[in-house]
């Protein structure tokens, strides 16, 4: 039985992306969801207030660097980021490397 790892994400919005970026994941791209499900990635979602996106989603793979590697590499992922990115805006207090900040997991009941 493989472990579960638990991620949580937030990252602020630009006001006037917001509309864009919710309706891009109102209708994601199939090969974009298919890509997240094979690099071992569920129960993913991502919530809106007041200009922060949080997201949260499930890991249940042996390498978590690999997989991000390997979506990192995907030609549909890498068109999806660029249509993404612009209508986000990194917290300064993210991680070097980061885009979403990385957030602490405080409670959790199973």
């Amino acid at each position: 039985m493989k472990n579960t790892r638990r991620f949580g994400g937030v990252i602020k919005v630009k006001p006037e992306k917001y509309p864009y970026y919710a309706q891009l994941h109102a209708n994601p791209w199939p090969e974009i969801n298919a890509m997240i499900t094979s690099c071992n990635i569920s129960n993913y979602s991502i919530y809106f207030k007041d200009g922060y996106l949080f997201s949260y989603f499930e890991y249940q793979g042996e390498n978590y660097q690999e997989d991000m590697q390997k979506m990192a590499a995907d030609p549909a992922t890498q068109a999806w980021w660029e249509e993404c990115i612009p209508c986000l805006t990194p917290l300064d207090s993210r991680a070097e490397g980061e885009l979403w900040a990385t957030m602490d997991e405080v409670y959790h009941l199973d």
